[in-house]
């Protein structure tokens, strides 16, 4: 065994035997929100006018005045001072997908060379840190630096806590000096400023009083854990996110034994630590359990806001690799760290919600709750349908490549499960007879089945679909473990935004020619239901007959991330964003280029990583117990004994040098292909040449570095394996 992995996996096995300090569980109701100035706590610090005035104005959505932040300013700097803060930051969300932060501190000399501690509204509203380092699709120059970040009064300020100290966190949006987008935010809050109006003018079909509708989401977070030495041991976990190389363990998840089996104890007090400090900062996490893959794991919190829930996801993620270095843990959030188990996945679980409290998502008890649970059930698959090709974009990246259609995953085809009960009920109100003239609300409903009152899991679930209806919501299932969801979120948004639209458009025609305004309703409701039937599908997304069946539908099926993007630049989806004010024709274009890029340079990285790899510790390797091999054999030679007594070591000399000559000769040939894409000037055709021509190098090496791993010496291999890495106790 080699000397680094030799103590990598004594390190990961003394502590997984060993005993260790136990995380207390606190009270939640204790710690919930602790570290949030939330509206509730800048009562106790602002003058009761603008308190109000705050109100209102995150609740309208109204712009606040300059007093107002003024008064702000002082109370949140307050509180953080009773908190033992030193420094605060706007924290912000750039399109690398990570989030970003710049420090200042509260501290500033006075003109008598004494310190005071300040905090104005102008440092609360608006900062500005340098724009020309972060992803920008062309729209900024390198040489022209200037960025904003501006406060986001509907999430609120937190503070962030590590061992270093604490930390005032302010969210913002993030946008160039001209005035584009340069974050995942700033589009989300406009998406879900859409969706609110175009949902509230559908809604208001049904009830007047309605007057908001919020986006609701809840984000299950799936996860795997690893001993931190071993990882350290692993460079292409260290430098990809997953390992490059490695036979299956012999024992994976083929028992299905770990799936909601009893959590490990180490991994428990993981898991309590994490929510601990998650409810200090007011992410209200609720679930926790095992799932499929061994060390894979899962948290979900309550639904909130969706633009809340985003930011509590994407802090979580933070929380995640903080909390688990102090367990000698690593998280891998990468979609597929390992070959042959389960990929990990960020289940998006979106409703509406109106402002009176009902979910437009969940039928009612009366015939004209029904109709509006179908108006807004029947919008979203049509949304889905005429766009589909957008919600694949919006998860495509080279890490969900490797997760989407294996293992559970859903396929990269989109299509929507309802269930037998909705799917029928849809079939029975599509071809329904209905009076063409209504005198009484009951006609209308003769011989339409009335939606029953569904309970939460309605129908059997199928882990294959990548959007499916769940009782009260739809899931969007195929969102990667690693991805920030707002991305997704403003897709999904924006297009039943855009369906909404059309679909008020439609049924206005009808009243104004003289239809009864529910019968006009049901009208369009019916031919949505006929338009979009081909994306709804109850079978098994992984089988190759529906891969034909979807072809013969009509559905798309982009199974590579750079041809899924190009929809981000097509006619219909340039006209879609910019109607409804979320991105500008530059944006797109600039969000299209900068999904490239991220694309094939983190195919770069893996194959410079497999290339270092195979050179500077497979092959050495190979070649130390080749030569041990060589040696017995001419031993056993010399003492005069025939071949065929050692005919097996012959027989792995010949097979080590086939495999390590292969791997060798592979990785040269890859490194040919990288440089020959790294002339190519179009970042699309780039990717495309990484994605065609280099990728395929990579399963190719693996396969062989498998087969070596197999046949070498346990003690001369140098790197941790599977059987090593995928099993806590």
């Amino acid at each position: 065994m080699s000397n680094l992995r030799f103590k990598a996996v004594e390190a990961a096995g003394s502590r997984q035997i060993a005993s260790f300090e136990k995380v207390e569980t606190k009270k939640a109701t204790d710690i919930y929100g602790k570290n949030v100035f939330s509206v509730n706590k800048m009562k106790d610090y602002l003058p009761k006018n603008s308190y109000k005035e705050l109100v209102a104005s995150i609740e309208e959505g109204q712009i606040i005045s300059r007093d107002l932040a003024e008064h702000i300013s002082q109370a949140m700097k307050t509180w953080a001072l009773n908190h033992g803060v030193s420094h605060y930051t706007h924290w912000f969300q750039p399109l690398t997908g990570s989030t970003a932060e710049k420090h200042d501190a509260f501290f500033e000399p006075d003109e008598n060379g004494e310190a005071i501690e300040k905090f104005t509204a102008d440092a609360l509203v608006q900062q500005e840190p340098d724009a020309s380092s972060f992803p920008n699709g062309g729209i900024r120059n390198t040489f022209e630096a200037r960025g904003y970040t501006a406060w986001d009064p509907s999430s609120p300020a937190f503070i962030y806590e590590t061992g270093a100290g604490k930390t005032l966190c302010i969210p913002t949006v993030f946008v160039s000096y001209t005035g584009e987008s340069l974050d995942y935010k700033a589009p989300l809050l406009k998406a879900i400023n859409a969706v609110d109006k175009a949902a509230t003018d559908v809604a208001q079909y049904f009830d007047k009083s309605v007057t908001k509708v919020n986006a609701s989401l809840g984000i299950e977070q799936e996860y795997f854990l690893v001993d931190l030495s071993l990882y350290n041991a692993r460079p292409d976990l260290q430098l990809t996110g997953r390992t490059l190389f490695g036979h299956m363990s012999a024992k994976g998840q083929q028992l299905e034994d770990h799936y909601f089996g009893a959590i490990p104890e180490r991994v428990l007090a993981y898991m309590v630590d994490l929510e601990n400090e998650a409810l200090k900062l007011g992410i209200p996490l609720k679930t926790r359990h095992n799932e499929v893959a061994p060390s894979q794991f899962e948290c979900a919190p309550m639904y909130e806001e969706i633009n809340l829930a985003i930011d509590h996801n994407q802090l979580l993620m933070n929380l995640m690799e903080q909390v688990a270095l102090r367990h000698n843990f690593k998280v891998l959030l990468h979609e597929k760290p390992y070959s042959g188990v389960n990929g990990s996945g960020k289940h998006n679980n979106w409703s509406l919600i109106t402002n009176t409290g009902i979910n437009l998502l969940s039928p009612g008890k009366t015939p004209k709750n029904n109709l509006m649970f179908l108006t807004f059930f029947v919008n979203t698959i049509k949304a889905v349908y005429e766009y589909a090709d957008l919600m694949r974009a919006s998860i495509a990246s080279a890490s969900n490549d490797h997760r989407l259609g294996a293992n559970e995953a859903p396929p990269a085809i989109i299509s929507i499960f309802l269930g037998s009960q909705l799917d029928e009920l849809l079939e029975e109100v599509e071809s329904a007879r209905v009076a063409k003239k209504v005198k009484a609300e009951a006609n209308l409903w003769h011989g339409i089945p009335k939606v029953p009152e569904l309970k939460l899991d309605n129908t059997d679930r199928n882990r294959t679909s990548p959007f499916a209806f769940t009782g009260n919501k739809f899931e969007f299932r195929a969102v990667g473990s690693s991805a920030n969801s707002a991305l997704p979120m403003t897709v999904l948004n924006a297009i039943v935004a855009a369906q909404l639209i059309e679909f008020k458009t439609e049924v206005d025609k009808q009243i104004k020619k003289g239809t009864k305004k529910d019968l006009a309703i049901l009208n369009v409701v019916r031919k949505y239901i006929k338009d979009s039937k081909a994306i709804r599908f109850e079978g098994n997304g992984y089988s190759e007959d529906w891969e034909k069946e979807a072809e013969a539908r009509g559905l798309s099926n982009i199974k590579s991330t750079p041809k899924a993007l190009d929809v981000y630049v097509k006619e219909e989806s340039l006209a879609l964003f910019e109607s409804l004010g979320i991105y500008t024709k530059r944006e797109s274009e600039a969000r299209h280029e900068i999904l490239l890029e991220n694309f094939y340079k983190k195919l770069q990285i893996e194959a410079r990583v497999i290339e270092e790899m195979v050179n500077n510790q497979i092959a050495p390797a190979c070649f130390i117990y080749q030569n041990e091999l060589i040696e017995n054999v001419k031993g056993l030679k010399d003492l005069g004994l025939a071949q065929a007594a050692f005919s097996s070591q012959l027989n792995f000399v010949e097979r080590i040098s086939t495999h390590v000559n292969t791997i060798l000769e592979q990785a040269e040939a890859m490194r040919q292909e990288r440089k020959k894409a790294n002339q190519i000037d179009d970042v699309r055709e780039r990717s495309i040449a990484y994605d065609e021509l280099v990728k395929p190098y990579f399963d190719v090496i693996r396969y062989h570095v498998n087969k070596l791993e197999k046949i070498v010496d346990d003690k001369k291999w140098p790197l941790p394996k599977l059987r090593e890495i995928l099993f806590l106790s």
